[in-house]
């Protein structure tokens, strides 16, 4: 059995040698997701929602557009796909199970067809995360609100799902519904998590290298400054040691809720809320992966020869490998949110 995942300390306090960064430091709560059995009541990713009984289930109105090469597959496919492929891994598949697995994913006829869009009208959205603020130090939901729900769209809008985030009092909500309705597809299935509780934890974290200041950026730059303070970072690191803080010290990989922005495919800019003008705060970071295998970030307890556990265990995978981060007004929570990819 393992034991609750644990952040390694960070390899120094980054704030002995850059005491500038100290005013700058923020906790953000990685989440760290692990198969499971959730129900309503518990924090959860790709679990069973708080959903009143009495409220329409949100859909999504579209365009929903598959092409040739990637077959459009309904959640009930992606969770037997996924259930033979794990069987299959402690011994070979049974006829049967390659012929439903032929199914699924028919042989592809070339040339591929073009690009379509087979599904008009609505599409149930998919439950992705639901955070109790109980259990989750970070979240920061509107007055009167203790539940955070998570929906998506499991195709692309448009390079991601399209999100919708909605805010309870847990307490109101007693007729619970009990079969929500699914999509008919979906455009990946790594746009379907898998049911993981949480075990959430908090970490402090520093700003993105290109959020600080000029002066700064050369400090942490000058790998002088690293050897005279005995930090003992490995040398390899010598000719950039911004590297060093940006994969070591400054923002957490994995699921988390809060922290600071991680600007991996887009330089920061302002992010200011598009009914308002006020300033965003991160909110949610759903993530691809937990932590590589070799990152200092990787949770103690976890058993490295199980790469499902240890850095995918929801399942998704947005575009090859990045992050979708979701950010909401700093003064009103329930205002419309802004998508990122990370």
């Amino acid at each position: 059995m393992t034991s609750t995942p644990t952040t390694p300390p960070r390899p120094f306090d980054v704030t002995t040698v850059f005491p500038h960064l100290a005013p700058l430091a923020r906790t953000a709560t990685r989440l760290h997701p692990r198969p499971g059995v959730p129900s309503p009541q518990d924090s959860s990713i790709g679990g069973p929602l708080l959903w009143p009984a009495d409220e329409p289930w949100p859909h999504c109105d579209g365009p929903h557009v598959v092409d040739g090469i990637n077959p459009a597959l309904s959640p009930a496919d992606v969770r037997l796909e996924r259930r033979i492929r794990a069987a299959s891994r402690s011994r070979a598949l049974t006829t049967q199970e390659r012929e439903t697995l032929e199914r699924i994913r028919h042989p592809q006829e070339y040339p591929l067809e073009p690009a379509i869009a087979p599904y008009e009208g609505s599409i149930a959205m998919l439950p992705v995360a639901q955070l109790y603020t109980r259990d989750v130090p970070d979240l920061h939901t509107p007055d009167c609100a203790d539940l955070l729900q998570v929906l998506w769209c499991p195709f692309d809008h448009p390079a991601m799902p399209k999100t919708a985030l909605f805010w309870w009092s847990a307490a109101t909500v007693t007729d619970i519904l009990a079969t929500p309705p699914e999509p008919p597809a979906m455009q990946f299935d790594g746009y379907l998590p898998e049911p993981c509780l949480l075990n959430p934890e908090q970490v402090t974290e520093y700003p993105d290298l290109r959020e600080l200041s000029k002066e700064l950026q050369e400090q942490i730059g000058d790998w002088s400054l690293w050897q005279a303070a005995d930090t003992g970072v490995d040398s390899a690191y010598a000719s950039y040691p911004p590297d060093f803080y940006g994969n070591e010290l400054s923002v957490a990989p994995g699921w988390r809720v809060g922290g600071w922005p991680s600007w991996g495919a887009t330089d920061p800019s302002p992010l200011l809320c598009p009914t308002c003008d006020s300033d965003m705060d991160a909110l949610l970071t759903i993530a691809t992966s937990e932590a590589g295998r070799d990152s200092s970030w990787l949770p103690h307890e976890e058993p490295a020869h199980e790469p499902l556990i240890g850095f995918n265990p929801t399942a998704v995978q947005i575009g090859s490998g990045y992050d979708q981060q979701l950010y909401v007004c700093r003064t009103a929570p329930e205002h419309a949110h802004t998508e990122l990819m990370a």
